[in-house]
């Protein structure tokens, strides 16, 4: 086994202990085990892990053990999810940022891969702002795809390729997990959206009722028996994996490697500029 000098759960206590002086950015990766479509497995925290952990080794930073497990209340009717309670998913969070700043780390990222958890971290890091006066930071990976990244990978399909259940986990997945995605439950045809109250569904969060959005506490198979919240799988690829990966990869490292010259207690002052 190869030791990692970015990753955490490689290193020994005196290994990391070394390592405080350098004062170095942390990153918490984030998941979940939930369904993710008839094609592709329910532990989608191993890619979050992934992509953490190759942006800590480019940016000399240090990837946390992922948080496997994450709120989300609309997958608990598909079997083998393991969703967290929402006081649940909070407390443990604050209590991994606690571990690093006990110990003088300040400079932490929150590495979210799982959409539904950014609520109830925005209430951790408000409430560690308040009570320790220190900013972490939190990133939606999949969300932070610019259109333009979009655009060039799928081309015409962009829109059709993206939601739960299609893009960007499944081509991530085939890029960073050959062979994990079942290509024989890929391209099978999609399945209706089903109404509730007579109403159309905007999965998994409601409903549309004369053009305006109605909440409803909705399960995932509730509104659609294969788990696919919106877009075509069929258009995922390894090669746009990669694409999608390279991108984030190069973009956490650089956010990284600008956040460890921030002062986390005062984000009015801008770091100086490095030519």
């Amino acid at each position: 086994m190869t030791r990692r000098r970015h990753a955490l759960q490689d290193l020994t206590w005196l290994e990391f202990r070394d390592r405080l002086a350098q004062e170095p950015v942390i990153l918490l990766p984030l998941g979940s085990q939930e369904e993710q479509g008839p094609h592709a497995p329910m532990g989608d925290y191993v890619l979050a892990e992934q992509v953490a952990l190759m942006a800590a080794e480019r940016a000399e930073a240090i990837c946390a053990p992922v948080l496997p497990f994450g709120h989300a209340e609309f997958f608990r009717g598909a079997p083998g999810g393991i969703q967290l309670r929402a006081a649940t998913f909070q407390m443990v969070l604050e209590d991994m940022i606690g571990a690093f700043l006990d110990h003088g780390l300040t400079r932490i990222v929150v590495c979210n891969g799982h959409t539904t958890n950014g609520p109830l971290i925005s209430q951790v890091t408000h409430k560690i702002r308040r009570e320790r006066g220190l900013v972490v930071p939190s990133v939606n990976l999949w969300r932070a795809l610019p259109e333009s990244e979009w655009t060039r990978l799928h081309g015409e399909s962009a829109s059709r390729a993206r939601g739960h259940g299609a893009d960007p986990l499944t081509s991530v997945y085939m890029h960073l997990m050959p062979g994990s995605i079942r290509l024989d439950r890929l391209r099978q045809p999609p399945v209706k959206r089903k109404p509730s109250f007579g109403l159309a569904s905007v999965p998994f969060s409601g409903v549309i009722f004369n053009s305006g959005g109605v909440d409803l506490p909705l399960d995932a198979l509730e509104v659609a028996d294969n788990g696919i919240g919106s877009g075509d799988p069929s258009c995922a690829s390894a090669e746009i994996g990669a694409g999608m990966v390279e991108w984030l990869v190069e973009w956490l490292a650089a956010f990284a490697t600008h956040f460890r010259r921030c002062d986390p207690r005062n984000p009015a002052i801008a770091p100086e500029v490095r030519t």
